[in-house]
């Protein structure tokens, strides 16, 4: 969880599933990590992009109410991405 802190701190992390997608389309991202409770479909897409990339995910334990709050956020986060 300080790992996704300290990207963000570094201004390595991008928030939001679209960022994401449109970072990982143009080979950008270099992990993402994924909330429980993120939609099947966003989740299933990004899963799709990363391993045509070769970009490791990593699935929280954490819902992404949880995640807002651990990047100091006050909205729901669902897909973190750190770029390369």
């Amino acid at each position: 969880m300080q790992e996704i802190r300290k990207f963000l701190e570094q201004g390595k992390g991008v928030i939001g599933s679209r960022v994401v997608i449109k970072k990982l389309n143009n080979k950008l991202i270099a992990k993402i990590f994924i909330a429980k409770n993120c939609k099947q479909e966003i989740k299933a897409d990004i899963e799709k992009l990363a391993k045509i990339s070769e970009v490791e995910i990593i699935n929280l334990d954490i819902s992404n109410d949880e995640l807002g709050i651990l990047c100091r956020k006050p909205f729901h986060i669902s897909v973190v991405g750190v770029l390369k």
